[in-house]
């Protein structure tokens, strides 16, 4: 039986039963968006820092970049587990659960005292930090279908987006007036607000007779057949790819600003604030395409923005020797700006092809860009950040890497077979 004729938390046009009354789509938003944002800020705020933590731990820049590579390794690893865990005893114990670990982790984070120590609790954040996007992911799908589901995904995206941009802008403020401990205890503070929220007003949307039990051999068996399903396979490597060609933009950030751009620590918004414009923008449009205009084209229209974007930010670095803002930024909002358009159908393409296992999938997903998230971070990023052609040609080969996979799959799709539990979908054709 499919999970949503047993579903009993539908949400409507107005509001929603919560867990203490009514909860408007609105707030659900707000709430998952907010969940969604802190692990961005994990990332990003502690960006500008990077020079002190190097002075105060005697640490390199090779070393301190390890702070968000092993953060995003443990966020993959512990990602497989997210999804399938939500699945079997519900989403909002599984987000409350990652939201105290969290929590204790940011104060280790905040009283290390040496790398050794804060690599540790950075590793213990990317293990619980994933419980609000890949949960979350699961949780729209369990109580939207279709256009409203894709205008739910549009709008924490929105939200979502902007803790790149305000992220690396507060850490650059606590350092005006404190040390670098005090952005940990930001984020202690950050998820204590969410955490309170999410008690209070979360409902649960997984119910009982819909959950799987997380029977070890199962699971591998699940994540087995989905990892090694040649659809899954090509849409989770256009998202991972799609996005990589801005990641490896906010990976370097700080080389970025500081050292090709020339700005101080306090200026991380002339890199953030465009990109993310262009993000938040593109999530809009979006939201307000579904129903209106077919998925595969707000694909191809993504996929053409930002390569319009590579071939401006070319043509100006061909142009000058000495990037500067805001021309050397403003193409990475059009990236962005294609990349916002992109995510939502091809997530709900993936998300609509196990309907009962929404959480692993979800994991899957995650896990997949999570890994090569890390490897831009730890491998990619510090050998070709002291360039600004190195980072548009990696951010150009991650483009036509995702452009190649959405085609494929565009091409190969064919309806499946009912019993297999997946959704005859071809992407974006529904959405």
């Amino acid at each position: 039986m499919d999970d949503r004729s047993v579903f009993r938390w539908p949400v409507r046009s107005e509001s929603t039963q919560g867990g203490s009354g009514q909860l408007s789509r609105g707030k659900l938003a707000a709430i998952l968006g907010g969940l969604a944002m802190f692990g961005p800020f994990s990332i990003d705020t502690i960006f500008p820092a990077f020079p002190a933590m190097g002075v105060a731990l005697h640490a390199d820049k090779l070393a301190i970049q390890q702070t968000i590579s092993v953060y995003l390794l443990a966020y993959a690893l512990m990602s497989v587990v997210h999804g399938p865990l939500s699945d079997a005893i519900g989403r909002r114990k599984v987000i409350l659960g990652g939201l105290v670990v969290f929590t204790l982790a940011s104060v280790g984070c905040a009283m290390a005292t040496d790398l050794t120590t804060l690599l540790a609790f950075r590793a213990l954040q990317g293990l619980s930090s994933g419980v609000g996007l890949i949960v979350g992911r699961a949780l729209i799908r369990d109580v939207l279908q279709g256009d409203d589901a894709q205008r739910m995904m549009s709008q924490v995206s929105m939200i979502f987006g902007v803790a790149p941009a305000i992220a690396p802008i507060i850490g650059g403020w606590i350092l005006g007036w404190s040390q670098w401990p005090a952005i940990f205890w930001f984020l202690v503070a950050f998820a204590l607000v969410l955490l309170l929220a999410t008690w209070l007003m979360l409902p649960e949307t997984h119910p009982p007779e819909a959950r799987l039990p997380m029977v070890p051999r199962r699971l591998l068996r699940d994540y087995v057949s989905i990892a090694f399903n040649p659809r899954f396979q090509r849409l989770a490597a256009a998202s991972a790819f799609n996005f990589a060609a801005l990641w490896v933009y906010i990976a370097s950030a700080p080389a970025l600003v500081i050292d090709l751009l020339k700005l101080d620590e306090r200026q991380f918004g002339w890199f953030f604030v465009p990109m993310i414009s262009g993000m938040v923008l593109g999530a809009f449009v979006s939201g307000r395409a579904a129903g209106r205009v077919p998925g595969q084209r707000l694909v191809t229209i993504g996929f053409a923005c930002s390569a319009t974007a590579m071939l401006l930010n070319l043509g100006y670095n061909l142009w000058t020797d000495v990037p500067q803002v805001p021309w050397a930024v403003l193409p990475m909002s059009l990236n962005a700006f294609g990349i916002a358009l992109v995510f939502p159908i091809v997530t709900l393409a993936i998300l609509d092809m196990y309907p009962r296992q929404r959480g692993s999938v979800s994991s899957l997903q995650a896990f997949t860009s999570l890994v090569l998230n890390a490897l831009i971070a730890g491998v990619l990023s510090p050998l070709v950040s002291g360039s600004a052609m190195g980072l548009l040609g990696s951010a150009a080969t991650f483009l036509v890497l995702a452009w190649l996979f959405w085609t494929w799959e565009s091409r190969a799709s064919r309806p499946l077979q009912p019993c297999t539990g997946e959704s005859n979908t071809v992407p974006g054709e529904s959405l």
